[in-house]
């Protein structure tokens, strides 16, 4: 089974102080739906946009924002993020999707040409985004990091594609049935995963509804506590630097993290990197772009580590 591209690196703790560490204390139910994401399993027919609006209504919140638009007749995995953590879906935007998709090739051909032919349209491809989309249409660059064929039945072909955010699975198809000579349509599509986000931690609609009327009528948050995530799961596939106490009150007021106020760091961080900067309670302090690398961070005696874009934290 083939992996995105963060779920392949194994990173390092380096630690530039030793500084003792504290268990976050877990957020009281409000706060949670105030501060969470929702994995929800999109149903087909609403667009992305009417399900996040779905969502916010149900907890009855003035935001809710979602992780990548998917057309109506597509259904699977929508992190949706409520309430403050919105902002958070920036994170989730570009990273790497999985989904499971139907081909149906207009005339029967081989399982060695077809296997073939995907082999050969996987890493670095061209795409020309289709004449209904929200980019400009220009021939541009994606990644496809690998394919995963589940079954050949006759002109249908199901398979496992994982790819880079922006990759329109619907053009990838046609491409590739002109590629075999026979031409292709999709006739089904499900996202079964976005970054840290499957299908394991995916809730319906009914679902979420239901988990909420219990929480408001019942008093019963076992069922909402199953289906709200921390704001921290949204950046698990990102690279982490961890801040001391003493610098969280200047981050909150729009400072940039400074060397000397980082506590530890994971390996493997370039500069120009989207990275999630954490509180020693492995809480979840900013989102920013690293201006030097992992080893750097840790060695160095000043300078800017970290410029934050989004800050978390309150004033």
């Amino acid at each position: 089974m083939g992996k995105l591209p963060f779920e392949k690196i194994k990173r390092e703790m380096l630690i530039r102080h030793e500084v003792a560490t504290h268990v976050s204390e877990e957020l009281a139910m409000d706060e949670l739906i105030n501060y969470g994401i929702v994995n929800v399993d999109k149903p087909k027919g609403p667009t992305s946009h009417q399900t996040a609006e779905f969502v916010k209504n149900i907890f009855g919140l003035k935001k809710a924002g979602h992780s990548g638009t998917l057309d109506p007749g597509v259904t699977g995995v929508l992190p949706c993020a409520i309430g403050k953590a919105t902002r958070i879906t920036q994170a989730l935007l570009p990273a790497g999707k999985e989904y499971v998709a139907l081909m149906y090739l207009h005339r029967e051909i081989d399982e060695e040409t077809i296997r073939k032919a995907f082999a050969d349209y996987t890493g670095k491809i061209m795409q020309l985004p289709p004449v209904k989309s929200a980019v400009r249409r220009i021939e541009r660059p994606r990644s496809v990091y690998y394919i995963d064929i589940l079954e050949i039945d006759n002109k249908h072909v199901l398979f496992r594609i994982g790819c880079e955010a922006g990759t329109y699975i619907r053009k990838y198809i046609h491409d590739l049935g002109k590629r075999i000579g026979c031409g292709a349509h999709m006739a089904q599509l499900r996202r079964s995963k976005v970054a840290t986000f499957d299908e394991s931690t995916a809730f319906t609609l009914q679902d979420i509804a239901d988990a909420v009327w219990y929480y408001r009528n019942e008093k019963n948050e076992s069922f909402l506590r199953k289906i709200i995530q921390p704001i921290e799961t949204g950046v698990r596939h990102l690279p982490h630097v961890w801040a001391g106490d003493g610098t969280l009150a200047p981050i909150s007021h729009g400072r940039d993290l400074a060397v000397p106020g980082i506590v530890k760091v994971e390996s493997g961080i370039v500069a120009g990197e989207l990275v999630a900067v954490m509180s020693t309670k492995d809480t979840l302090v900013s989102l920013g772009i690293a201006q030097m690398d992992s080893e750097k961070m840790v060695s160095a005696e000043k300078g800017i580590a970290v410029k934050n874009d989004k800050v978390f934290l309150p004033q």
